[in-house]
């Protein structure tokens, strides 16, 4: 008996073809693309356009009463550069002290929230981002008044002998901590600390703790512990965090303009000064792309010394 209806699919395997594959539509393909389209734009206006005119601007000759062009005059680099090396150097020594103190200063913080603060953790990270509550201006100014002579601070290191060892090194001038570089660097740390503490912490707190157990399982005393274990494993934090301080505080100027003097000014404050009260403007673009440059080369170094896979 026979059943009327489609004829039966052919089996498997006898030559007969199969149900041709779904190809996804050009729209479907070209979804990851628009999702982009936004950010590439961004990147576009705000950062490619700006470089790009700013190029232009380091290679032109003219005043401002008689109007600037092009001419491709290259020697604006080697001028700036001459003019201006002292300022390029204390920059990258201001910023990677203030780095170096960040790391020192935020490293045990970080490791005291990740592992010892328990229901206190997140009470001290709210307290470590609370200054960016606070204008970055203000928090700057706020120094002016710690770092005063004859303030509890300066009067604390003074008793302590610890003007003595600055004034040696040349931070500070006698019992004067304000408008040294003493007090620059001062405001850098405090200012950029908390770009330290973040990436640090993150980095420890993905660190399984059983690590730990372990290693003291394994008769390993808490220095051991920390030197073979807990610093290898935190080093893409040390990396982010020593980045995201000196890439901004080597560029940094209000610290230096409010709490320096003309003898601490870094690079930063003469392209602001370039820029905005001398109108030298192939000048001061010329001296932002030998900073950037600067800065590149430094953290390109860094980053392949340090050996973190994560960054590189």
């Amino acid at each position: 008996m026979s059943v009327t209806g489609a004829p039966p699919a052919p089996p498997a395997g006898d030559g007969a073809p199969g149900p041709a594959p779904r190809t996804p539509s050009v729209r479907r393909r070209l979804v990851p693309y628009w999702l982009l389209l936004p950010g590439i734009l961004w990147l576009l206006v705000f950062f490619a356009l700006p470089m790009v005119y700013q190029a232009s601007t380091s290679v032109q000759t003219g005043s401002l009463e008689e109007g600037f062009e092009v001419t491709w005059h290259f020697g604006t680099y080697l001028d700036a550069l001459a003019g201006y090396h002292p300022q390029f150097v204390r920059s990258l020594l201001y910023a990677g002290t203030a780095t170096l103190l960040c790391l020192l200063l935020g490293y045990p913080l970080a490791y005291l929230i990740a592992f010892k603060a328990g229901r206190w953790r997140s009470l001290l990270l709210v307290l470590v981002i609370a200054p960016f509550f606070t204008s970055f201006l203000i928090r700057t100014l706020a120094w002016k008044t710690i770092l005063a002579d004859g303030g509890t601070a300066v009067g604390l290191l003074d008793s302590l002998h610890v003007l003595d060892v600055t004034a040696w090194l040349g931070w500070t001038e006698g019992d004067r901590v304000l408008a040294t570089p003493m007090a620059v660097v001062c405001g850098l740390t405090y200012n950029f600390l908390p770009f330290m503490i973040l990436p640090l912490y993150t980095s420890l707190d993905r660190i399984d703790h059983r690590l730990h157990e372990a290693a003291g399982d394994l008769y390993a005393t808490p220095a051991t512990t920390f030197r073979k274990v807990t610093f290898p494993l935190s080093m893409p934090g040390v990396v982010s965090g020593t980045l995201l301080t000196f890439i901004p505080a080597s560029g940094d100027y209000v610290n230096a303009e409010l709490l320096g003097s003309t003898d601490t000014k870094m690079v930063g404050s003469v392209i602001q000064s370039q820029f905005l009260r001398v109108l030298d403007y192939p000048t001061a673009a010329a001296l932002s792309f030998i900073l950037m440059a600067v800065v590149l080369l430094v953290v390109t170094l860094y980053i392949r010394r340090s050996g973190t896979e994560d960054l590189v």
